[in-house]
């Protein structure tokens, strides 16, 4: 058994609270329902309309699942607010990057950060290189500390040999 959607939730749940504390204005989206403290928490498609169409910054973490795959779509895109950047840490097949591009180059977007592709590494010919308002990150992550991992894997299988369960695990049905 496993915590429905425990990682992705906590991932989205760790960066707005951050940002708040930050002192940013955050609004957060899932398909579901959630209160967060200090976050607007938005859901379903109405929410999407409202967290795009008012933000100035979209940061996305979403998890790739069916119900994800060109979730931002050229419509979808066309939501957001004039001016606004988008940032995506989540997989490339969320995002329609051709309707990124579009959006950019008519200045309807004013920045774009993009750290996943559908291609990695990213192919040396992709527009997305050159182009005057995105920046590429380099896809990497920290490496993994032996000592915390070891901790997290022990705390695995106690708790594995107590209740048959292991925490934060992938929910199969949800996709993540």
């Amino acid at each position: 058994m496993s915590k429905s959607g425990s990682s992705a939730w906590a991932l989205g749940t760790a960066a707005a609270d951050r940002l708040s504390q930050a002192g940013f204005v955050v609004s957060g989206w899932s398909r579901s329902p959630k209160s967060i403290d200090r976050i607007d928490c938005l859901d379903g498609d109405e929410g999407l309309r409202q967290l795009l169409s008012q933000s100035d910054i979209i940061l996305c973490l979403l998890p790739l699942t069916a119900d994800t795959i060109g979730l931002l779509n050229t419509d979808r895109l066309g939501w957001m607010k004039d001016g606004a950047s988008f940032v995506n840490f989540a997989r490339c097949r969320i995002v329609a990057v051709s309707a990124l591009l579009a959006h950019l180059d008519v200045g309807r977007l004013r920045h774009v950060v993009l750290d996943i592709f559908d291609q990695e590494p990213l192919p040396e010919d992709s527009p997305l290189w050159d182009h005057p308002r995105i920046t590429v990150l380099p896809h990497i992550s920290a490496p993994t500390d032996l000592q915390s991992a070891s901790r997290i894997v022990a705390v695995n299988i106690k708790s594995y040999r107590k209740t048959n369960e292991i925490q934060h695990t992938i929910d199969i049905a949800r996709g993540y």
